[in-house]
């Protein structure tokens, strides 16, 4: 079972190999902090959540980088408007983004490098290209040579010589940026400071950098020269990956990343998701109306990752009622285990049906093929249940049930499905049953596929949540302290 993922640089569909055996550095474009995060920016969040879960599942020790945009033109314009500073708005949209996704039980990244965090590898990475002769200065700006880089446009498949032809109707020549360039199709590195605007002292004077070349910073101080993923939404393939390409591979002569992934975009009602059309959608705003945030998850990975997909009542209303089928399964160990003489120890699991999950979704991340084997589980669950309820007692045998039980709970935590459990079955440190036996699982798959540092890094999780594991022949118990 080889996971095999598209690439959008190659444009097709290949092996995933890392460049270090059994560890994945992935970086994912993250939001730029002048608003509040919408539904395209839950979609990504989602996709590259489950994503990084995924690869963890089968074995992967996932280093995950997120970073932040703080300084822009856009946050700059925000800051105007309402008498405040650029680090205000920042802060407070950083703030507003981690409550967001808590809400979607999104889990953090390992780190989140903002721009402003980075202007010492930014500026260097400025300087080496100037020194290779891609970049030039011009009266305290920074611009890229583009053509120089003589693999440009190979990401997004365009080329200078097609894009050269409709853009002279475009050029606004009186532009001043415009005239410092040597060529319009040259990205500006480096800006000078203008009057009232935030400015970094640096070899070209005073300024701030230019949007492409955060991430090439951030990505190579972060996680080193080639990085295994690069995610990000398609709409930001050109010319925002086309250009970090260009920038940190003209530096070091390699491969920037070896896979690129991006996830389609959202449409609501068929159009454009934009605040002149009224249909802008906070992820805020949607579960302040009561949906589900795991209707939200389940609605993004009904779709394929990279395939657009369009927001209605109808869909939303669809995923809220997947959600309920799935999550009466994950409760029926709560409500039936105790009276079916299940004991605190985890069952193993369907060892056929990981097999079809993991089949399933290593074709290119195919979640919505994985969801057809949860909710094969979970209806199967929901029906022993109710004959339960009606004829007190289950067709199937109690030891099947809870390996049934156990797997759906696994392979739903895999795709951040999780339902909340009745008060009493919490304990104060706030782990139920089920995410305390979750996690074990996943430690035993760790252990399975030999990846110890993992396995001791969830005992010892458990253990400073008051959680003790006991391992034996038998598989491993617990017991709260």
């Amino acid at each position: 079972m080889t996971l095999t993922l598209y690439n959008t640089l190659t444009r097709r569909q290949e092996p995933f190999e890392t460049v270090e055996t059994g560890k994945v550095k992935m970086y994912y474009c993250g939001v730029t902090v002048y608003d509040y995060c919408h539904l395209g920016h839950a979609r990504a969040c989602i996709v590259w959540d489950v994503i990084r879960r995924y690869l963890q599942f089968i074995g992967y020790e996932v280093r995950y980088i997120q970073n932040f945009t703080d300084i822009d033109d856009k946050i700059l314009n925000r800051a105007c408007a309402e008498h405040s500073s650029m680090e205000a708005v920042a802060d407070r949209f950083i703030k507003a983004y981690f409550e967001d996704m808590a809400r979607l039980s999104i889990k953090e990244a390992d780190e989140y490098p903002r721009a402003t965090h980075t202007m010492n590898g930014i500026q260097r990475l400025i300087h080496e290209l100037e020194n290779k002769g891609f970049a030039y200065p011009a009266d305290g700006d920074v611009y890229y040579a583009v053509r120089q880089f003589a693999e440009y446009g190979k990401l997004s498949g365009r080329r200078l010589e097609d894009m050269q032809a409709g853009k002279s109707d475009r050029v606004n020549i009186e532009d001043p940026e415009y005239q410092k360039k040597k060529d319009s199709f040259d990205f500006a590195l480096w800006k000078a400071a203008k009057p009232g605007e935030p400015a970094w002292e640096s070899p070209w004077g005073a300024g701030r950098p230019g949007w492409h070349i955060e991430c090439s910073a951030m990505v190579r101080d972060r996680l080193g020269d080639t990085i295994d993923i690069h995610a990000g939404g398609a709409d930001l393939i050109f010319p925002h990956h086309e250009n970090e390409i260009a920038q940190s591979e003209a530096v070091t002569g390699k491969p920037l990343a070896r896979y690129w992934l991006h996830n389609g975009m959202v449409t609501v009602d068929g159009q454009k998701m934009s605040k002149s059309l009224g249909n802008f959608t906070t992820i805020r705003d949607l579960l302040d109306r009561g949906v589900d945030p795991m209707a939200v998850r389940l609605f993004v990975l009904t779709a394929q990752y990279r395939t657009p997909i369009d927001f209605t009542d109808e869909a939303i209303a669809a995923a809220t009622n997947g959600w309920h089928t799935i999550k009466e399964g994950l409760l029926f160990g709560y409500q039936y285990g105790k009276k079916l003489g299940w004991g605190v120890r985890t069952a193993s699991l369907l060892a056929e049906t990981v097999e079809r999950f993991q089949e399933t979704v290593n074709n290119d991340f195919n979640f919505p093929g994985g969801l057809t084997v949860l909710f094969k589980l979970a209806k199967e669950l929901g029906r022993e249940g109710h004959i339960l309820v009606h004829e007190g007692k289950t067709e199937t045998l109690p030891e099947e049930l809870h390996r049934q039980w156990q797997t759906l709970v696994t392979l739903a935590g895999v795709l951040g499905l999780e339902a909340e459990i009745e008060a009493e079955t919490h304990t104060n440190n706030g782990l139920s049953d089920a995410e305390i036996e979750a996690k074990i699982q996943q430690r035993q798959e760790a252990r399975k596929a030999k990846n110890f540092a993992e396995s001791d890094r969830i005992r010892d999780e458990l253990q400073a949540q008051g959680i003790t594991l006991i391992d034996s022949r038998d598989g491993t118990r617990w017991h709260r302290n």
